[in-house]
This record gives structure tokens, sequence and C-alpha cells, in this order.
């Protein structure tokens, strides 16, 4: 079953993310495009999982998170969830 691509807000954090990241950084603007691009293929993803089982990593956020994983060097999936 596919997961949800919503954002919990402050879910473990009492600061908003968005007073995390400066208005004008550059990965604001490649957010932007990545979301439009990834809206566009939700239905395509839809169509990749079933209605039974367990909920799934949203592929959407999957993606976003390779996309930090290029940007920043980062070596592996473990090293992107362990760092800071």
């Amino acid at each position: 079953m596919r997961g949800s691509d919503e954002r919990s807000g402050s879910l473990f954090s009492y600061v908003d993310l968005e007073a995390r990241v400066r208005a004008d950084h550059p990965l604001r603007v490649i957010r932007g495009l990545s979301n439009t691009v990834l809206g566009d293929l939700s239905g395509a993803f839809s169509k990749l999982y079933t209605d039974f089982g367990r909920l799934s990593i949203a592929p959407e956020k999957l993606l976003r998170a390779m996309l930090l994983q290029v940007f920043y060097g980062v070596r592996s999936e473990r090293h992107l969830t362990d760092w800071n």
C-alpha cells in the first residue's frame, strides 16, 4: 500500500521546519520544481501499489531524499538518515 506524502510539521521539533531554511536558499527552488514533477507522476506511482498490506514510505519522499543525497554528496541512505 502506498504511503502518504503529507508532512507532519512539528512532530519532532518545536521550531517550524520552514523557519530553519532561509527564504532565498537554492533548495527552495529545487523543492518547488521537484514537487511539481512528482505531483505529475503521482498517478503513475499509485498504479504501482496494491490496495492492501502495510503502508510504504511514499515514493515522493524517497525521491526527495535521494535528491538531497546527491546534492550534498552523502554516500549512503544510512548516512543520510544520520546526517545533521
